[in-house]
């Protein structure tokens, strides 16, 4: 039987579903599956064997204030929270450029790592995070047989010349860049383009020149499968077609709310407010999303506030508001009426699954792809987090709210999906190729 390692970037939100998705590899096939990541994820794995791995020297356990990082990790996040302030394109330009500063993060340590990893466990198969670079080039380097993960939109699988990874491929009806913006933007993601190419260029001629380089390095992906944690939405843009893609729809299992939430929620129209691990950290947005919330009779907020709960101190005041800086998000979804959250690929695919509708305020990265998905599929509405007033939230709010079961096809797609299903088809897949 084939065995498989998951290696996991040591990101909270990354490394949830891939250890899920871990354990239901596990399942499908009795295939000895062993989770990598950071040791301080080794809970997320409790049914398959974990090793501890540290492929980025960024992490972030849950609350991204408050992990430990080194000064220049500090200051990213710092810089990147400032510029999320100036709008969609002052954050994405953000991104591009701190990317350009450090293309791959320690390459050299994480092929040590995979080569002496690999001579202990000698799996049959790597499950690698499409966007975990050093992770991805040491396993092409050592030329191990991998898949890919797709944690974030699908079109983080880079499949056209003209697409380029920092450049959205769609944007919500809420975020209007202008065409001078548009054009800045899609300079610098050109130069980071080219800048990450040329370190995987250099770092195959040190560590292994007979390997072929990659024409670009974003688009360097499983020449086998991609297994995508989303739904397979009939308008996404082309992907690859040098490999499969496995459709997840969520990647998830069932969490109980404990009594304590429960006694908390019981008996109220709940309002779940979550902007994730990163994105906690703007608690102006989360204010105005709270003051916006509350002109709606009856309904209760429950905020994850991440490091940011004394800031929210006086909403928490009001009977009405919870204010915590961490919150059973999976559990709870069972519990609310809407959520608010950031477009995340986990908020989006997790309230799918509990048929939750949302308002979506994407800042960066995949969101703004994510949060035109939400609206077109009549899953949630679409705020500008950097224009967005108490009223436009009451608006929208009540949209979401009024709209009698939207999308009840996806989410029982979505339902009929899983990780479960995803694992068996994969084997499925891999099946019919060879891993050497």
């Amino acid at each position: 039987m084939p065995g498989f390692v998951v290696v996991s970037p040591p990101f909270r939100s990354h490394a949830q579903p891939m250890s899920v998705f871990a354990a239901a590899l596990s399942r499908a096939g009795h295939h000895p599956v062993t989770f990598a990541c950071g040791s301080e994820f080794a809970d997320l794995a409790p049914d398959v064997p974990f090793t501890p791995m540290r492929t980025t020297r960024e992490s972030n356990s849950g609350v991204a204030e408050r992990t430990v990082q080194d000064a220049r990790s500090a200051r990213g996040l710092t810089g990147f929270l400032e510029a999320t302030r100036g709008g969609a394109v002052a954050a994405l330009l953000a991104q591009t450029r701190r990317r350009r500063e450090e293309p791959v993060s320690a390459p050299g340590e994480v092929l040590r790592e995979i080569r002496a990893l690999h001579e202990r466990l000698r799996p049959d198969w790597y499950v690698v995070d499409q966007i975990d670079y050093a992770t991805t080039l040491a396993v092409y380097a050592l030329g191990l047989p991998f898949v890919s993960y797709v944690t974030g939109h699908p079109t983080y699988l880079v499949a056209r010349d003209e697409q380029f990874f920092g450049m959205p491929q769609t944007w919500p009806s809420a975020v209007h860049p202008s065409p001078e913006e548009l054009a800045e933007l899609a300079a610098e993601v050109r130069l980071t383009d080219r800048a990450f190419t040329d370190a995987h260029v250099r770092f195959l001629g040190e560590f292994a020149p007979a390997v072929p380089v990659p024409r670009r390095a974003f688009a360097l992906t499983s020449s086998h499968a991609a297994v995508v944690n989303y739904p397979d939405l009939p308008w996404l843009p082309p992907l690859p077609a040098h490999q499969e893609q496995v459709f997840l729809g969520h990647c998830t299992t069932p969490e109980p709310l404990d009594d304590a939430w429960l006694d908390r929620v019981r008996g109220h129209k709940v309002l779940l407010v979550a902007l994730g691990t990163f994105l906690s950290a703007r608690h102006d947005v989360l204010r105005t999303v709270v003051r916006g919330a509350l002109r709606i009779p009856g309904l209760t907020v429950v905020v994850a506030a991440g490091g940011r709960v004394a800031e929210l101190a006086d909403l928490a005041a009001d009977p009405r508001v919870v204010v915590e800086s961490v919150v059973p998000q999976r559990a709870l979804l069972r519990h609310v009426v809407a959520m608010v959250h950031h477009g995340g690929n986990n908020s989006f695919t997790e309230c799918l699954e509990a048929g939750v509708p949302a308002v979506v305020l994407p800042f960066s990265s995949d969101q703004f792809c994510i949060a035109h998905d939400a609206e077109r599929a009549g899953a949630g509405v679409c705020l500008d987090p950097s224009s967005a007033t108490s009223d436009d939230v009451t608006k929208a709010l009540r949209s979401v709210l009024d709209e009698p079961e939207p999308f009840t096809g996806l989410r029982d797609a979505v339902r009929a999906a899983g990780p479960d299903v995803g694992a068996a088809q994969l084997l499925e897949v891999l099946r019919h190729r060879s891993p050497r």
